[in-house]
């Protein structure tokens, strides 16, 4: 149930650059940079708020974060189709896309902070990365559904009644969900290293002596390229194809659901791959390979598919691009929460803050530099941030450190 909510909140959220291409930049003459800012004011506020989305899952728990995100997703999802009721204008529809997308941003700042801290909690550590990378692809699996679902779906009953429908749809799954999951205050797995009473002993001291985290920094940096990358395709790669390539609509769409299905692939295959080198090499190298690997094969395979020519071939290695950065994430999301600790939705918190931080730069960044340069150098500028987000690795030592472990040994003396 766990992976169904991931799977329709990013279902809700990518529905809005479906139904920019498809029907409201052409319906209110809204150019692409203004569509733009639609979408970075989602990410915006989802961005600013992370933070004090992390406070909220470590002092109430997993659970009922993301029963706050799911129904605040399904409600805001509902209002954007009320914008295109109610308002007729372009600069009336652009401005109330704003406000309520941005709001929606708000409400699903809990949603990967606390999945993350969820499969912590419930999942013993031999299996964390499988099990994020499953939570993590099912949320790119409902990306790739957006394109032809959410697009047919607009179809039929055209777009300002098809976010009402998912909003429906998605209010009923959470209310499931919040009735047949596991509450936060049960033990966690045996064995596991976080189960050191974290979950019961009160939380000590000042979320900002993770910003001290040396780890923790490189490690939101690095997740910074990740989220620039992963944003680069899920808000311009049907416009890419359609308006730059001029493939048509209907390819168009199936091509851009193409990357985000290899994305969720990868992403179950390289948290089972990460386990198991985790369990031969250790910490510190086997958790960082995949990661690493995944930036160095998503830039280069981004290039050759910038310079190929037939529409095959490109769509191809560009799946393969974002299918390598997709296994990096299980290794991401387990790596954040064991640094955190009992802060583990804090510290989640802050390197989705940076992921996000990256991603919001891509739907404007993105436009721009191909106004000026050519979609070529603007689709092609991912792969220099994925080179950078590799190099950040190099410093990352996937563990708790050793002073928060000497610091919380005398914290349990002192008491």
């Amino acid at each position: 149930m766990l992976m169904a909510l991931c799977f329709v909140s990013h279902l809700n959220r990518v529905s809005m650059s479906v139904a920019g291409n498809n029907r409201i930049m052409a319906q209110y003459g809204i150019s692409p940079t203004e569509m733009g800012t639609v979408y970075s004011a989602f990410l915006l506020v989802y961005t600013v708020f992370m933070i004090p989305g992390g406070f909220f899952i470590d002092r109430y728990g997993a659970r009922r974060a993301l029963i706050v995100m799911g129904l605040g997703s399904a409600c805001f999802g509902a209002m954007t189709g009320a914008v295109g009721i109610t308002l007729t204008t372009g600069a009336q529809v652009l401005l109330g896309l704003v406000v309520v997308r941005g709001i929606m941003g708000l409400l699903t700042t809990p949603l990967h902070p606390a999945s993350a801290r969820a499969v912590d909690h419930w999942v013993s550590q031999p299996q964390r990365s499988l099990a994020n990378g499953l939570v993590t692809g099912a949320a790119l699996l409902g990306i790739a559904c957006t394109y032809p679902l959410f697009g047919a779906l607009i179809e039929q009953a055209g777009w300002q009644n098809a976010f009402p429908i998912t909003g429906a749809a998605t209010a009923l799954l959470t209310i499931v969900w919040a009735f047949s999951s596991k509450n936060d205050s049960a033990a966690p797995p045996v064995g596991s290293p976080s189960s050191r009473d974290q979950y019961r002993e009160p939380i000590r001291g000042s979320w900002l002596a993770l910003l001290g985290d040396r780890s923790l920094i490189l490690l939101t940096l690095s997740y910074a390229a990740v989220g620039y990358f992963q944003y680069l395709f899920f808000y311009w790669m049907q416009y890419y194809f359609d308006q730059v390539l001029h493939l048509g609509k209907t390819r168009s769409e199936f091509f851009a659901g193409l990357p985000p299905l290899a994305m969720a692939l990868g992403m179950p295959l390289g948290g089972w791959l990460s386990d198991r080198l985790q369990k031969r090499w250790g910490f510190r190298w086997g958790r960082a390979i995949v990661p690493v690997a995944g930036l160095l094969l998503s830039a280069a395979f981004l290039g050759i598919g910038i310079l190929a020519k037939e529409p095959v071939v490109i769509v191809t290695w560009f799946s393969l691009a974002l299918g390598v950065m997709g296994a990096s994430e299980g290794p991401f999301w387990s790596t954040v929460v064991e640094l955190g600790r009992r802060r583990g939705g804090t510290a989640a918190a802050i390197m989705n803050t940076g992921g996000n931080g990256g991603g919001m730069l891509a739907p404007v960044v993105t436009p721009w530099v191909s106004g000026h340069l050519g979609w070529q150098f603007g689709i092609g500028l991912g792969s220099f941030v994925c080179l950078a987000g590799a190099l950040c690795w190099i410093g990352i030592k996937p563990t708790p450190n050793a002073a928060n472990e000497e610091n919380e040994e005398n914290e349990e003396r002192t008491d």
